[in-house]
C-alpha cells in the first residue's frame, strides 16, 4: 500500500488585497491570508503601491519598492506580524 506524499511549494504565485488583508496565493495551491493592520507600511499604502509587488527571496519573499517592505511566505505562515521598530530616545 502506497501513501501519497503531497509536496508543498511554498514559493509566490500571486499577491491580491481587500480592504482589510493581504492574500499571497502559493505555487502549491494555497492561499495565505492575514489582516493588513499586521503590516502597518502595506496598511497606510495606497492601491497603486500596494499593487506594484514583485518576487524576491528565490521565490519565497515579496518586496514592495515604494514602500520599502518585505515579506516572507514562511513568516506569514507562522504568523508574524511585522515587527514594531522602537524610537531611540533623545
Amino acid at each position: 500500500m502506497s501513501t501519497l506524499a503531497i509536496k508543498t511549494d511554498e514559493r509566490v504565485k500571486n499577491v491580491s488585497f481587500t480592504e482589510d488583508t493581504i492574500s499571497v496565493d502559493l505555487m502549491d495551491g494555497r492561499t495565505i491570508v492575514v489582516p493588513l493592520v499586521w503590516y502597518p507600511r502595506l496598511l497606510n499604502g495606497t492601491i497603486e503601491q500596494l499593487t506594484k509587488w514583485e518576487v524576491c527571496g528565490g521565490g519565497y519573499g515579496i518586496h514592495w519598492e515604494d514602500l520599502d517592505e518585505d515579506l516572507s511566505t514562511e513568516g506569514m505562515l507562522r504568523g508574524a506580524p511585522a515587527p514594531i521598530k522602537s524610537r531611540a530616545i533623545s
